[in-house]
């Protein structure tokens, strides 16, 4: 008897993201919304990789336009407010590109990336296998409730924490963002456990904070680029070679051109 193929198979999975198998938690924890160590923590972590992305430009800002005698002077970009403002007020938005992924304990549960559970499921799908569960396959990608929250507290930490994020811009930025923000002002005399908290990435998992990533694919992208120009390069340079009617040819091109020969004539022709 031939065995079904992938199609005919029935997965029935109304528990697999339940905290209870995941993590060991109740059950009743269905929903558990971060924790102001965990927003904080990952604030920090945004806002650390906000500043290295804006800070590699060399734009100077012209400030003599506030000036009616024309005086004013120009301000690297990287120490002005404008470069403030613009992370201060996206950093948030940021956070919605996490998800959740309860096989991981601790505030290691929020990474970028898809899950290791949701990465299976979708596999499975993909070879034709019915999945049921509690969740619809339309909201499979849709943000959790969880980092929904982790959002919202973001919005409130910033603008409570405003004056404290811009003194570390100005003055403390060779000091670790996490232990200025969290350790010594938001989680002051609180739990500030989930701070020390990492991550070790298994082979192939593509689900991180994007930092180590994103350096490396940058690094891999800029070989390309030089590789691509430099062979632009020698096909220019080949290309005028053949077009530069001064440029020697080669051995075989010059035995393929017949040497000129006197034109015959005889005595006759003479007179």
């Amino acid at each position: 008897m031939a065995e079904p193929g992938p199609a005919a198979c029935l997965l029935l999975l109304p528990l697999l993201l339940s905290p209870a198998l995941a993590g060991g938690a109740d059950d009743t924890e269905w929903v558990r919304l971060p924790s102001k160590c965990e927003v904080c923590k990952y604030v920090a972590v945004e806002l650390k990789s906000a500043f290295e992305e804006t800070g590699k430009t060399k734009e100077v800002i012209d400030t003599k336009y506030g000036f009616l005698d024309g005086k004013g002077s120009g301000i690297k970009y990287t120490q002005s407010d404008i470069r403030l403002i613009e992370v201060t007020e996206t950093i948030c938005k940021r956070l919605l590109d996490y998800n959740l992924h309860k096989e991981r304990t601790g505030s290691n549960r929020f990474a970028k990336g898809m899950s290791e559970t949701f990465e299976t499921l979708h596999n499975l799908v993909h070879k034709g296998v019915k999945v049921v569960m509690d969740i619809p396959y339309e909201l499979w990608n849709e943000t959790s409730a969880e980092v929904a929250d982790l959002k919202k507290q973001c919005d409130v930490l910033v603008e409570e924490f405003e004056d404290v994020i811009e003194d570390w811009y100005r003055h403390h930025q060779k000091e670790d963002l996490a232990q200025f923000l969290c350790a010594n002002h938001v989680l002051k005399g609180k739990d500030t456990s989930c701070l020390a908290e990492q991550w070790a990435s298994k082979k192939g998992d593509v689900a991180t904070t994007g930092e180590k990533k994103t350096k490396k694919k940058g690094g891999k992208n800029k070989k390309a680029a030089e590789r691509k120009k430099k062979n632009k390069k020698e096909k220019v340079e080949e290309a005028k070679s053949h077009l530069d009617p001064s440029a020697e040819g080669s051995p075989e091109e010059e035995g393929d051109i017949q040497p000129k020969a006197p034109l015959a004539h005889s005595p006759a022709d003479e007179l």
